[in-house]
């Protein structure tokens, strides 16, 4: 077909062209020609995935911004300048339009990124300090989630020591959701038809004496809650989409994303730009694997000093089951079957004392993401685990109500990069304190999110120096090394890696189980990780395909039908959020080398490859609408070509309880 040609990525076909073009003319049909480049469009191999403009600059659209002195005008428009010259707006298939790029700003003492425990814990714990002071302090929290909650997903089973120093008098406080605390352990090692349990000894690191079983998303909620009722505002729905910087390189504080921009990346008529806030001082909460704090490593070169991050992809689902099997309080975890032992993988089994749903379960299971065969599909080895006859037994005749699915920080101490920078610090797990041999987390992401509030607190006070406009809260890494977040994440520092020897899932146990137990981590020696988890993955050739029985519907589910039940939406017309450096390294790389491992790892069906039409080949599909910000893609892609990026605040998934 004939075209306007616009440059190598914008085209319009003639007939609409030659139709817009009469609406333009004036009577006079000498005046004002536009002449035009005619060429042929040609076959398009690799489809145009990504749109979003981190990856194609509006400066470069002609679609964002009139500028006469562009070479497509030039080139293909000779007398399109005096078209201009006699209009002052032209919107000719969204091509050429004066967008308004100006954001409103506003000011706040402190800006947090993030509202699950550790966003929540920091902000608390400013207006604490505040009000116990008698001094103004504004402390503004953003959270991308369409309500406090519904995007946060854990076991979760959790200690209450960072709760217990946030608010002391937390059990007298109305509303708290902590109803479950637990009244027994167990441990099991898995094969395919047998259970052979594990005595768990005091001291032990799954030893859960004194923890509470929790819904995260409820546990969230309530402490958005009380930080409200500290005068913490909280902003859900707002998806801190880019960092801003003060001249001097120290951090302004973050820009909320756009809103109004079409699924090729052209504005829509309601577009509106995102909101600056600006602070002093600017904590990042963003959870694992934060796409904002990936921007702030490289720009402060924050890891330099420390190992590669290691992570694993959990999975969760909530079942009603039969009350004669149901255990309030009951705590249980497995390793073993399905995996293969050099595969670090486990589950967990917790039973819930809800009182707005009793018999209530959460099971789950995690992989490591430093596997090594592309044909694993961490959600079907999820859903085979549960045919086991020790699982079989406790959900034959129950109902599947909840899933999701998180990516989570496995590296531990070795992994901890640089925590502060001019202008803001890492909380939480985006840096990561999760202790991997307990297999939790929210104590030391809270614990560490209020010793930053201390820090931070400290230093934006008036008369406190700062080197930078945005104030660098210097004490916080001192203020952990000195805490008993430290000390335990040093004690178990080479449990995770333990897993990586030869021996695999052997080597750990026994490493565990005597090392561990008997030198409480006094060993004088460090184990590393030795390279990012996308390295791990061996060409499919190097490989046996993995076969995975059929889901039967009642305990095993197809993985959409999974999705179905996170809630998750997102605008179908924005931009794809999940976006590739190179449309081409999907098919030319990761299908050729890897057969396509982006439709294994994704837990929520967004990547499919399917065939072309000419019955040759294939090509990738992104189902961004399915994504439930896992992060595992960005993560586990072996060519390192997703970049994930916030969509529209308010999509994603749903979560009830997660």
């Amino acid at each position: 077909m004939a075209a306007f040609a616009l440059g190598p990525r914008f085209s319009v076909p003639n007939k609409m062209l030659a139709s817009s073009l009469k609406k333009l003319r004036p009577g006079n049909k000498g005046s004002h020609m536009i002449r035009v480049c005619m060429c042929s469009q040609k076959a398009q191999s690799y489809p145009k995935l990504t749109t979003h403009y981190t990856i194609h600059p509006r400066e470069k659209d002609p679609r964002w911004k009139v500028d006469l002195q562009h070479p497509v005008y030039n080139t293909h428009c000779t007398t399109l300048s005096s078209l201009l010259y006699t209009s002052s707006r032209i919107n000719m298939f969204g091509l050429f339009s004066d967008v308004e790029m100006e954001r409103v700003s506003d000011e706040a003492d402190v800006v947090i990124v993030g509202g699950g425990p550790a966003g929540m814990a920091a902000a608390i714990r400013l207006k604490q300090l505040a009000n116990d002071s008698g001094k103004e302090l504004r402390v503004c929290l953003v959270e991308k989630a369409a309500e406090i909650g519904v995007h946060s997903l854990s076991g979760a089973c959790i200690e209450t020591k960072a709760l217990d120093e946030l608010l002391p008098d937390w059990k007298g406080m109305e509303g708290h959701p902590m109803h479950t605390a637990v009244t027994g352990d167990k441990f099991s090692f898995l094969t395919k038809n047998r259970r052979i349990p594990v005595p768990i000894l005091p001291g032990m690191p799954l030893n859960n004496h004194g923890n509470y079983i929790i819904r995260m998303g409820h546990f969230v909620k309530w402490l958005g809650d009380q930080a409200e009722g500290l005068g913490v505002e909280l902003y859900a729905g707002c998806a801190a989409s880019e960092i801003l910087f003060n001249e001097d390189g120290s951090v302004k504080g973050i820009a909320t994303n756009d809103v109004g921009i079409d699924k090729d990346g052209s504005p829509k008529d309601n577009f509106e730009r995102g909101m600056e806030l600006h602070a002093k001082c600017t904590i990042f909460a963003e959870g694992c694997h934060g796409h904002l704090a990936k921007e702030l490593y490289k720009r402060f070169d924050l890891r330099k000093d420390c190992s590669p991050q290691s992570y694993a992809i959990g999975l969760k689902e909530l079942w009603v089951v039969d009350p004669n099997v149901h255990v309030p309080g009951l705590v249980e975890h497995t390793v073993g079957w399905p995996a293969p032992k050099n595969q670090y993988s486990g589950s967990f089994i917790y039973h819930l004392n809800d009182p707005a749903q009793p018999n209530l379960v959460a099971l789950g299971y995690a992989i490591g993401l430093d596997y090594s065969n592309p044909y694993t599909h961490p959600f079907k080895e999820f859903q085979t685990w549960k045919t086991h006859p020790h699982i079989r037994r406790l959900l034959d005749g129950g109902s599947r109500i909840g899933y999701g699915a998180r990516a989570l920080n496995e590296g531990g101490f070795q992994a901890i990069p640089k925590l502060t920078f001019p202008g803001g610090c890492l909380v939480g797990c985006s840096p990561g304190f999760l202790n991997c041999p307990k297999i939790k987390g929210t104590h030391g992401a809270m614990k560490s999110a209020m010793l930053a509030a201390e820090s931070v607190y400290d230093a934006i006070q008036p008369d406190v120096k700062s080197d930078t406009v945005g104030v660098q809260p210097i004490s916080y890494e001192e203020r952990i090394k000195d805490s008993w977040i430290w000390k335990e994440l040093e004690g178990c520092r080479n449990v995770r890696p333990s897993f990586n020897s030869a021996l695999g899932l052997y080597g750990g146990i026994a490493y565990t189980g005597t090392v561990y137990y008997l030198l409480g981590g006094k060993e004088p020696w460090t184990f590393k990780h030795e390279h990012p988890d996308h390295e791990s993955l061996k060409p499919a050739k190097e490989c046996s395909p993995v076969e995975y029985a059929k889901p039967d519907g009642k305990l095993t589910f197809d993985l959409l039908s999974s999705v179905a039940l996170t809630g998750t939406n997102h605008n179908e017309r924005q931009p794809p959020h999940l976006t590739l450096k190179d449309d081409k390294v999907p098919v030319d790389r990761n299908l050729a080398i890897y057969d396509g491992p982006e439709g294994r790892f994704c837990p929520a069906g967004v990547y499919e490859y399917v065939p072309n039409e000419s019955g040759d080949g294939q090509h990738l599909v992104i189902n961004a609408q399915n994504c439930i910000h896992c992060k595992t893609c960005d993560i586990k892609d072996p060519s390192q070509n997703i970049n994930w990026v916030t969509p529209e605040g308010g999509g994603g998934p749903a979560y009830n309880g997660m």
